[in-house]
């Protein structure tokens, strides 16, 4: 906290290195064998205070998401991919771009849906809408996003209409405990950490009565494998309030709770740390931008969320997490071949559409 609020006020300056450098210096340092014993047992604390705090209420995450996500979209397109997916893309090679990386992870995503076209599908926290449009133009689903952030819904509802899609993507300023009906597809990717460890069994509880007996759902979020740890106080006070970074542990009974079996769990080790290292070089790029609209002190504040993001999936055991589930095994094929055969069909798909597009 004391770090990031210096930086922040700019009341100290790295003379040599950066800013990630020190931070991952610090992070390698504390996950060492044989790292401070006192630091652990607060985190240790901190974790519990954490997870016994209030829960997040309707209200509350509407003030929570419009304090993030309500930033104009063109500081976001700042650093992000030219869909503005603001969650970890999935690289299939580390060198790939973060556009084709972005690309690729919504096509894995659609593959993991084993989408029939026609079916409808809830896109829970859907963003600026770059999710819900990929299902419908190469999917032919019929898509439903909500989101707590007005600056998302008024762009994404845009997008929609411009793309030709105003008749099968639907989105609505709405809280995920609202929604009705029943879904065939659930999505919902980068939400879960900010639902908040008291409304873990609300919310599986509420996907398990949106989803068709059918069906499937695919939540992606950030987490660890490990015990229970504290998400920094620093992110959670200037940048995602009330945020909490789950571990598989406390997500899984849950899951049990809410009657969802995992059909499938895939851990993206290395891909978030690649993502934010993209975002970072883009920001540092269109600094000046970013300080024009929003001033030095915002900008240090971004510098220091990206760079220590991006050492918490490199040094300190962060990864992301994609749970595909099913309230009946039935739903889907009972090998993984289906994915592999799914996605090559929506890069045809892609291809088909570029070149319309072209033409």
């Amino acid at each position: 906290m004391g770090l990031g609020e210096l930086y922040a006020d700019g009341r100290f300056e790295l003379i040599l290195g950066d800013l990630y450098n020190l931070l991952a210096l610090g992070a390698r340092n504390i996950v060492a064998p044989g790292g401070p014993g006192l630091l652990t047992a607060l985190r240790t604390l901190q974790s519990l205070w954490q997870r016994l705090g209030p829960g997040v209420a309707p209200g509350r995450a509407r003030a929570n998401a419009s304090h993030h996500y309500d930033l104009d979209a063109g500081f976001y397109r700042l650093f992000l991919d030219d869909d503005l997916q603001y969650s970890c893309a999935y690289f299939e090679t580390p060198s790939a771009s973060l556009e084709a990386a972005q690309l690729a992870k919504k096509r894995h995503i659609a593959a993991k849906l084993a989408l029939s076209p026609g079916q409808k599908v809830l896109d829970i926290g859907c963003g600026w809408g770059g999710l819900a449009l990929y299902l419908a133009q190469n999917c032919g689903a019929e898509v439903l996003g909500v989101t707590l952030a007005r600056e998302q819904l008024q762009l994404a509802r845009q997008r929609a209409q411009s793309a030709g899609l105003a008749d099968t993507v639907h989105f609505a300023l709405k809280d995920y405990r609202e929604v009705g009906g029943s879904f065939d597809r659930v999505v919902s990717i980068g939400m879960f950490e900010h639902v908040g460890p008291k409304n873990y069994d609300a919310f599986f509880a509420r996907v398990a009565e949106l989803l068709a007996e059918d069906g499937v759902a695919l939540v992606h979020t950030i987490g660890h494998l490990g015990a229970p740890a504290p998400t920094s106080s620093w992110l959670r006070k200037y940048i995602f309030p009330d945020g909490y970074i789950p571990s598989l542990m406390e997500i899984a009974p849950s899951l049990a709770r809410a009657g969802l079996a995992v059909a499938d769990l895939e851990v993206l080790r290395e891909h978030y740390a690649l993502t934010l290292e993209h975002w970072r070089a883009r920001f540092k790029a269109n600094r000046d931008a970013a300080r024009e609209i929003f001033g030095e002190r915002f900008c240090r504040i971004w510098e220091f969320y990206l760079a220590a993001s991006e050492c918490a999936f490199r040094y300190e055991g962060c990864v992301v997490l994609q749970f595909q589930l099913v309230r009946k095994f039935e739903a889907l094929p009972i090998t993984r071949d289906y994915l592999f055969r799914r996605e090559a069909e929506l890069r045809a798909v892609e291809e088909r559409l570029r070149s319309g597009a072209k033409s």
